[in-house]
């Protein structure tokens, strides 16, 4: 067999799904006013039915009722999404963000089925209070996506993986934990759940969509 070993190799990351995470320095004072606001309609107002598998969850005008801290955090997704994006030469191009919305509260067992947010560009997610999973992991209540190419990639050879960022979990899933303060963001086309939270607090979070 030839020896490789010294052969220069050109990889291509091509087709790329990329998911941003940010954490916010000021996260402390944003999410004290986030929570009272959420609680307040969650008080208020029924819970809506869409992904949502248990808890509450507002209608998509979050930005009408949540305050100041709200409207802060969907000003960094915004500003997240212009940097994230240019046009088809690669160049810089300012885009009129229109923004959808909406808070979550889990409780114990509560979490979010397999979806997609078609109309939308970009989606995200800002985390208020993470349940506690950031001390204890075992909590569960992660973020996680699906493989974009479903399981074709790993079922000829299950046991196998490609040799480069992000091969590993090729035709299966990634997992993204929550953080009090962190933003999460990708394409709107990404399928993507949250699993079941286990702890005994509320993991509250608001989930956004930026459309054109």
């Amino acid at each position: 067999m030839n020896d490789t070993s010294e052969l220069q190799i050109q990889g291509h990351g091509l087709f790329p799904t990329p998911v941003a995470v940010v954490e916010l320095p000021d996260g402390s004072r944003i999410n004290a006013g986030l929570r009272q606001a959420i609680e307040a309609r969650m008080a208020s107002h029924p819970s809506t039915a869409h992904s949502n598998l248990g808890g509450w969850q507002s209608s998509w005008d979050l930005a009408d009722w949540g305050g100041d801290c709200a409207n802060e955090v969907l000003d960094h997704a915004r500003a997240l999404a212009s940097r994230m994006t240019c046009d088809r030469q690669g160049e810089a191009v300012v885009v009129e963000w229109q923004v959808n919305a909406w808070a979550n509260v889990n409780g114990t067992g509560h979490g979010n089925e397999f979806h997609t947010h078609p109309g939308s560009f970009w989606s995200g997610t800002y985390y208020v209070d993470d349940g506690g999973i950031g001390e204890d992991p075992s909590l569960g209540g992660e973020f996680e996506i699906q493989d974009p190419r479903g399981i074709a990639p790993a079922m000829y050879a299950p046991h196998l993986a490609i040799n480069a960022p992000g091969g590993l979990a090729m035709g299966s899933s990634e997992t993204i934990p929550p953080k009090a303060g962190r933003i999460l963001m990708f394409p709107s086309w990404l399928s993507h759940a949250v699993r079941p939270y286990l702890g005994a607090r509320q993991r509250i979070s608001i989930a956004f969509n930026l459309s054109v």
